[in-house]
């Protein structure tokens, strides 16, 4: 498992991903967003990212562009984290966010979209959901079985992970 993360929460979501896909038959590796450098390898893609002033982090973002070409022949979910309270609104917003990022990348289409509460430990606000992400973990998982994918997955976290609002 190798990651990168500036303060970390992203990477600790990335973490729990991992566990849930593991617990369910797949075998992950976790890697930073910036290290990526092929996804051919890999049956199935997660990749998360926070959520900064209304864009999701530019690693993601990158990696999904760089690599577009790859993704439409496999099974892709991409998470993002940012808003610091769990209210539907906030999570509404960041969700429309992340899926504007999305929208500039036709080719990948992602089986799954999930949007949790960020960390910002300047103001020591942690709204992650830790039972939200198991949850949509494993939905994930039985989406990728269910495209009958094998036991291999990819999870990527992005470089930076939380301060400044975002997580």
């Amino acid at each position: 498992v190798a990651y990168a993360t500036k303060r970390g929460s992203t990477r600790e979501v990335a973490e729990a991903v991992e566990e849930t896909l593991r617990e369910r038959g797949f075998q992950v590796e976790v890697e930073p967003a910036g290290k990526v450098k092929d996804c051919g390898r890999y049956d199935a893609v997660v990749v998360g990212g926070a959520l900064y002033r209304g864009r999701w982090h530019r690693d993601a973002r990158r990696l999904l562009n760089r690599r577009r070409k790859e993704f439409p022949s496999k099974p892709v979910a991409v998470f993002g984290m940012g808003p610091c309270r769990n209210e539907k609104i906030a999570l509404d917003r960041a969700g429309q966010q992340l899926q504007r990022a999305l929208a500039k990348m036709p080719e990948v289409e992602a089986l799954s979209i999930g949007v949790f509460g960020g960390v910002d430990r300047n103001k020591n606000v942690d709204a992650r959901d830790w039972n939200a992400i198991r949850v949509w973990t494993q939905e994930v998982g039985a989406e990728f079985r269910s495209v009958e994918t094998t036991t291999t997955a990819l999870l990527v976290a992005d470089q930076r992970s939380s301060g400044g609002g975002g997580s």
